[in-house]
């Protein structure tokens, strides 16, 4: 009997960790195409970055259409965004069910927005528009950091990312309580985007955040971003949802996201903030500087060198303006009005500041004028306006520089090696070690970070010797089972208290009865999911993978090993992935411990022909471009109408052309976008986009 225990026990701990290797590989899958997919949306912007500054408009008409196409959040004055977003010129119509808000919000306002979305109905236009216009006005008047205190309340709830997973919002506030007086929350960041109601979320945080402005407290997370909300969904949502008045809730959304605080501070001792840090992190910096100005973190680099060497050369006394004859009409009139001539002395700090201020703002006004880029906002009294007007002759920071401070918090991950490096996984952030974590934490006397940002299967993670926690709370993230989510509560005593819960009935069920605590059923459907996402993934890269492979079959048998099946994959890849222990799902059968990788190629693109009469190999091309093309398309189509005008493809063309040395007249550019209206009715939809690449991978 004892020794057939013995055999029981060892039998069942290998079972157990066979399971949990499925599960890590599993996971492991998930988040390596995840951050895969983000490192391609830093790629393309970065793209047509590069574009915009190798771009020259050829004349003020361009450049005006370039300037709205993509830089649509910042091409509004605080007068014309108002007259634009004008609720009080939407009607509601009488056969309206809907709930409705008066202003200022009520409690009771709140809880009939939750009993509506619950039913499914959509809150009518004018109130979200009206809804939007007061967050913004609430927002432009809270610091950078916000304060919060455990001595008001019993205790403070920070929530994770919910990624619009509103069911998982729900299930927070049936267990833990609605936001009242004595429950507060801190929910950092990430509200929007894949999940199918970012807009509901946002409805709710919101009404949330007025009626309780000193008990609800929200951070900016990096999907409160326009240019990230064009390919993860959320402007796609928002357009189907509000068809009518789509654009200018759209408007005002961007416009708030800048708004929302950086960090949150709870009682001195705990930082709360989306991502992470680096080695160069400062809180006096980032409580400082103006975060309306970064209405897309990801477009945070200089808008153009040639800008910069016109001032340059203004600030010089040269004016090469008035050799480019395009310019030569309005030069004169653009020309700064006043100048000092000559600087206060050093010795004077606070004047010298001020002057150095005001010069250096008349000039950036000047070159804005000159390349007809208007600002974001017009100049009035904010929380961070005032404290940039009372420490004038503090430190004068670079907007590279502040825009690094930002993009760190909202995109860094920590990871267990010493240091700080670029976050080449991501494509944006840092990576940064505990040494990174202690010397913040002594520098500013705190007791531990608290960040989301990452997907963990238990909903939160602690790391660095628990002194960073990761707290996530959209359940069900990759698939119905893949993870948990979490919310963590802290008393005045700091000590974290986590719930964790699955938002998903179909997930409950299943754990609930498997009372050993092993899902396999769970398991193995998750599984399923990974492996089909992996095996896409696979077959988008079908000609890199046959090139990689022939490097390895010099003999050309359409044979190679296993292991140089596995590194040949990598190589493509860049997954990062233990393929070798992965072989077994992935790869079928062998002959004598070798792959006829030709064979195993075909059986990917069996899987994922849906229609017989498409080529395997413009599948291939569509499953890899596909997520780029639409977000090419939509960064095009700068007015979200679902649809590209004949002026949006003509000018982006032009800045294309001009990258690629192609010259084309104007004729040329139309004959091409008439070519690509299949149905001719005057503008181009995602199918015909889709289509035009479809016959150039034919026809090559």
């Amino acid at each position: 009997a004892f020794k057939a225990a013995v055999l029981i026990q060892r039998w069942y701990r290998r079972y157990v960790a066979r399971l949990e290797m499925r599960r890590r590989c599993t996971w492991r899958i998930f988040q390596s195409i995840e951050y895969a997919c983000e490192q391609d949306q830093i790629k393309l912007h970065n793209f047509f970055s590069y574009l915009m500054d190798h771009f020259t408009p050829s004349s003020s008409k361009e450049r005006d259409f370039i300037s709205r196409m993509f830089i649509s959040g910042e091409s509004f004055k605080e007068a014309e965004l108002e007259k634009y977003c004008d609720y009080e010129s939407v009607e509601v119509p009488d056969s309206y069910t809907g709930p409705r808000l008066s202003f200022p919000l009520l409690p009771d306002h709140a809880t009939a927005l939750l009993e509506a979305f619950k039913q499914k109905q959509q809150l009518h236009a004018r109130y979200v528009l009206n809804l939007l216009h007061e967050t913004r006005k609430h927002l432009k008047q809270l610091p950078n950091i916000s304060h919060v205190s455990t001595c008001y309340s019993e205790e403070v709830t920070v929530c994770g990312d919910l990624h619009g997973q509103l069911d998982d919002l729900f299930l927070i506030f049936y267990k833990n309580g609605l936001p009242s007086p004595s429950k507060s929350y801190v929910f950092n960041g990430d509200f929007v985007d894949r999940g199918k109601q970012s807009l509901e979320i946002l409805i709710v945080l919101f009404t949330f955040l007025l009626i309780y402005p000193k008990e609800v407290h929200l951070n900016r997370g990096n999907h409160e971003d326009h240019m990230v909300n064009l390919r993860y969904g959320f402007t796609k949502e928002v357009m189907q949802k509000y068809k009518v008045h789509g654009k200018k809730i759209l408007k005002m959304i961007q416009n708030v996201f800048c708004w929302l605080p950086l960090a949150t501070l709870i009682d001195q001792k705990v930082l709360v903030i989306h991502g992470g840090i680096s080695d160069t992190t400062d809180l006096d910096m980032l409580e400082k500087i103006q975060r309306n100005k970064f209405i897309s973190v990801l477009r945070g680099k200089k808008r153009k060198e040639s800008n910069i060497n016109v001032e340059i050369q203004e600030i010089n006394g040269e004016n090469k303006v008035e050799a480019d004859p395009a310019r030569n009409e309005v030069a004169p009139s653009l020309s700064p009005q006043s100048r000092p001539a000559q600087a206060p002395s050093m010795a004077n700090r606070l004047e010298f500041s001020r002057w150095v201020r005001q010069t250096v703002q008349e000039q950036i006004e000047w070159c804005r004028r000159l390349v007809d880029i208007s600002e974001s906002e017009e100049e009035e009294l904010t929380y961070s306006s005032v404290v940039s007007l009372t420490d004038l002759d503090g430190p004068c920071w670079t907007r590279q520089e502040e825009w690094k401070q930002i993009l760190d918090i909202l995109w860094s991950d920590p990871v267990p090696q010493e240091g700080c490096r670029v976050n080449t996984v991501r494509g944006g952030g840092c990576y940064f070690g505990p040494d990174v974590t202690g010397k913040i934490l002594e520098k500013y006397s705190l007791q531990f970070l608290i960040r989301s940002h990452e997907c963990k299967q238990e909903g939160y993670e602690f790391c660095h010797n628990r002194k960073v926690l990761t707290i996530f709370s959209a359940s069900n993230y990759y698939e119905i089972g893949s993870n948990r989510g979490a919310y963590v509560k802290l008393g005045p005593d700091l000590v974290p208290h986590f719930v964790q819960y699955q938002a998903n009935k179909t997930a409950h069920t299943l754990t609930m009865t498997q009372r050993q605590g092993f899902p396999v059923a769970l398991i193995s459907r998750v599984e399923e999911s990974a492996f089909r996402a992996l095996r896409e993934k696979l077959f988008a890269h079908t000609s890199a993978l046959i090139s990689a492979f022939k490097a390895y079959d010099m003999d050309n048998t359409g044979r190679i090993t296993l292991s140089n099946w596995a590194t040949a994959v990598e190589s493509v890849l860049h997954l990062g992935l233990p393929w070798r222990m992965l072989r077994p799902q992935l790869v079928r059968s062998t002959v004598d411990g070798m792959l006829e990788y030709k064979s195993w190629l075909d059986d990917l693109a069996m899987e994922q022909r849906s229609q017989e009469h498409i080529q395997s190999s413009l599948l291939e091309v569509i499953y890899r471009n596909r997520s780029n093309l639409e977000t090419i398309f939509r960064i095009i189509d700068r007015d979200h109408s679902g649809l590209i005008s004949f002026e949006e493809f003509h000018q982006t063309w032009k800045l294309f052309s001009s990258h690629m040395n192609i010259e084309l007249t104007d004729d040329g550019i139309n004959d091409l976008v008439r070519s690509i209206d299949f149905n001719k009715d005057g503008n181009i939809d995602f199918n015909e986009f889709l289509e035009a690449f479809r016959l150039v991978k034919q026809s090559q």
